[in-house]
């Protein structure tokens, strides 16, 4: 991008002149005719940019919280009846991250050049994904983008809500853990050392509590770097078997069956596939293109297997509720509700009211968890860190009895 000074008139003869940053001086001129400025001269600001350009590793990433404003202020723009170029002109003025200012800047410039707006935001994929650019391409085709877009935010806002319910139940019980291990490193490392020296004066035949603790504080120090080699290996290891098509198969199938977390997964994955595909149905995504999009955006590949199940199932001319039913993976209150969605002729409204259920189950399921973590997590904590206390301090105890 590059600066330009120009000077021209406004549509009521007032004589302007200023700065624009365009690609071009075509891409320039074109842009002050928006603004209804007929420019008379336009010539290449010399200088440094104004804007500092970083690496691409320095550029924050964005969220999907940026994602949700960019949304609903693109939405409301629109709806307002402001031309397209117009409005990602001022989204990429003012949106405030970066990177996604810097994005939008290249978007609005293929727009300009003559692309669609689906296609312009196919250059950034991991910004904006399959769900994104697909129900931007039939909010074209179909000439309702305001619409389409005040779905997608409505999705994205909803979607957003989920992840940060489940994020925030797990925040608590990780961070407890973390600082147990911490403190219980920090005792046996740095505390237990200077009671071993003092019971080495004692001479006493020490009780079997002690001589572990003892132990394992030896152990400890003496293992410290390899332990934590151990637990890298262990973690960097998974993360490659999870890469793999047999390994995530078995792990995701493991999510699912633990006891607690394994019904909360269960109930986030079928809250976001019904929301998911009700959003793509109303906007007018043909349906295998919308189911496989589902799949793609699961999470977890044995409901992604199950979602596939129904797009062959379809293309054989079935219906979407047997396959999802045959899959043991979906509740069967959701595949009948499904069928007479589908009987009815309403499968997007029925999949929404679906989606508002599971999001209100969600609620109460992540409450519950959390409700039941709390304690059970003290009384580990408690009986960690108490029971080295109790271990170190029972050769004092017996000393105090003997004395008496």
């Amino acid at each position: 991008m590059a600066q330009f000074k120009y000077e021209g008139r406004s549509a009521n003869g007032e004589v302007r002149n200023g700065t624009i940053e365009a690609k071009d001086q075509a891409t320039a001129r074109a842009s002050l005719r928006e603004q209804r400025i007929t420019a008379n001269t336009i010539v290449e600001a010399k200088g440094m940019s104004r804007e500092l350009k970083l690496p691409a590793f320095f550029d924050p990433s964005i969220t999907t919280r940026d994602l949700v404003i960019f949304t609903r202020q693109f939405a409301t723009m629109i709806d307002s009846g402001l031309p397209l170029v117009q409005c990602l002109e001022i989204q990429s003025s003012q949106a405030e991250n970066p990177t996604l200012r810097n994005q939008l800047k290249v978007i609005k410039d293929k727009v300009e050049s003559g692309s669609t707006f689906a296609e312009a935001l196919k250059t950034y994929p991991r910004t904006f994904d399959d769900l994104f650019v697909n129900l931007v391409a039939a909010g074209e085709v179909g000439g309702m983008l305001d619409t389409i877009m005040t779905r997608l935010a409505s999705y994205l806002e909803k979607s957003q809500k989920l992840i940060r319910q489940v994020k925030g139940a797990m925040t608590y019980p990780v961070i407890v853990i973390v600082v147990m291990a911490i403190v219980t490193t920090i005792l046996l490392v740095k505390v237990v050392p200077t009671f071993e020296t003092m019971f080495a004066g004692m001479g006493a035949q020490l009780p079997a509590p002690t001589l572990f603790v003892l132990w394992l504080s030896k152990f400890l120090q003496a293992n410290f770097v390899y332990i934590g080699v151990g637990i890298f290996a262990v973690v960097w290891g998974t993360r490659r078997w999870y890469a793999t098509t047999s390994g995530r198969l078995v792990l995701d199938r493991l999510l699912l069956a633990l006891p607690v977390f394994g019904d909360v997964i269960k109930k986030v994955a079928v809250a976001r596939f019904c929301r998911t595909l009700s959003t793509m149905l109303s906007s007018g995504v043909p349906i295998i293109e919308a189911l496989g999009i589902c799949g793609r955006t699961a999470g977890n590949v044995i409901i992604e297997n199950a979602i596939t199940a129904v797009t062959v199932s379809i293309s054989e001319g079935r219906t979407i509720s047997e396959p999802l039913a045959e899959s043991k993976v979906f509740p069967q209150m959701v595949c009948q509700m499904i069928s007479v969605g589908e009987a009815t002729g309403a499968l997007d409204t029925m999949l929404g009211k679906i989606a508002d259920f599971y999001d209100e189950e969600v609620d109460v399921a992540v409450e519950s968890m959390t409700a039941m973590m709390e304690p059970m997590i003290m009384a580990l904590m408690g009986i960690i860190v108490g029971g080295l206390v109790i271990a170190m301090y029972m050769p004092i105890f017996e000393m105090a009895t003997h004395i008496n």
